[in-house]
């Protein structure tokens, strides 16, 4: 079955097919205008090299508690998709908005969507709750849901194809311009590092990650920001673009090395997140068996990941020099901990959870 997966971010649309046995056929990228999508594009698009599709995948990142595993699309499903909007609404409406344009060009195939926040919807009790009243719980669905989840899904998969069995104990690092961590007990989630939103956690590109809520209600009751504003401001005026004016690692890590201070805090401050999570993680696993670096960062920012592991260097963790690209072993000789640089193919991910959804109704 040849599947097109869909992946809608903030400034692209991603479109791949894939043939059987995960066999990439063809990719494309289209550039969103101020958020818009180019109808036209994409018609060439699925005409041209991404034709052929059986069947479509979407990328949905919030399932909420209703979507806990792949679903496919019917008048229903939309119509609840977009009731759980106001949980991503910057996320959601993205990938609603391709969802229906897709529809409208290849509205004769069936169509599955596949969840951020699936991977994560069987964490214990203890990684997936807040200490809130019970009525805010209940009441409006506040939830550590995480995301990343077709990512770190992809991880796990490889990392037991590239180790020869599903590791024990894997920590999976999915650092791009969004970072999030993913604790997974051979093959499952236990937990992870983003939360209620994509805001927890991680440093990230232009997102803060986890700040005292406190110093958002500050913010909110000394200064006259409004709550859109300082929303604003931690989403896409934070991390590390807040700290030193750039958003771009490759830029971080070269003007650091120069010996700009701003630059230098901002690697210091993005590494010692990263290193406290990961141990972080390592902890809600009882120990650590591997380690896997994937996204933008992860699997081309040697310097991040050599800095890392000297910091877990306490769990055993060692790494050797730069992979060459692609996936890889980095683990240093003497390492007790087995350490991966592993490609992010989220549409390979949701090419299989389309398939499976499809076949098992078939």
């Amino acid at each position: 079955m040849r599947v097109l997966s869909v992946n809608a971010g903030s400034s692209s649309l991603k479109l791949a097919l894939t043939g059987d046995a995960e066999r990439p056929l063809a990719a494309e990228q289209i550039d969103l205008d101020g958020g818009e999508l180019d109808l036209a594009a994409l018609a060439a698009a699925l005409a041209g090299p991404l034709a052929g599709a059986q069947a479509v995948g979407h990328r949905i990142v919030h399932g909420g508690r209703r979507f806990l595993a792949p679903v496919r699309i019917d008048a229903s499903v939309r119509s609840a998709l977009s009731e759980l909007a106001d949980l991503a609404p910057l996320h959601q409406r993205r990938s609603l908005a391709a969802l229906d344009a897709v529809d409208g060009l290849l509205r004769e195939l069936p169509a599955v969507a596949c969840f951020d926040t699936a991977f994560h919807a069987r964490m214990p009790a203890a990684a997936s709750t807040y200490a809130l009243p019970a009525r805010w719980r209940q009441e409006l669905q506040i939830h550590r849901y995480g995301f990343h989840g077709l990512s770190h899904a992809w991880v796990a998969r490889r990392a037991a194809q590239m180790l020869g069995g599903s590791p024990r104990r894997l920590v999976s690092a999915h650092l791009g311009a969004g970072a999030s961590l993913c604790a997974i007990a051979a093959g499952r989630s236990v937990d992870t590092t983003m939360g209620f939103t994509p805001l927890e956690g991680l440093a990230m590109a232009t997102r803060s990650g986890s700040v005292d809520p406190g110093l958002v209600l500050w913010l909110l009751e000394h200064t006259q920001a409004s709550a859109a504003e300082v929303a604003h401001a931690l989403e896409y005026e934070s991390g590390l673009l807040g700290l030193c004016g750039t958003a771009d690692m490759r830029e971080v890590l070269a003007r650091a090395s120069a010996g700009e201070d701003r630059a230098g805090l901002a690697l210091e401050v993005y590494v010692h997140r990263l290193a406290g999570g990961i141990a972080a993680m390592a902890a809600a696993l009882g120990g650590i068996d591997a380690l896997a670096f994937t996204g933008g960062v992860g699997e081309h920012a040697a310097e991040i990941r050599s800095m890392a592991a000297q910091r877990l260097a306490f769990l055993g963790v060692g790494v050797h020099s730069a992979s060459q690209g692609g996936d890889a072993e980095i683990t240093a000789a003497g390492a007790r901990v087995r350490t991966l640089v592993v490609s992010a193919r989220e549409d390979l991910e949701i090419a299989r959870q389309t398939r499976s959804v499809l076949q098992a109704a078939a």
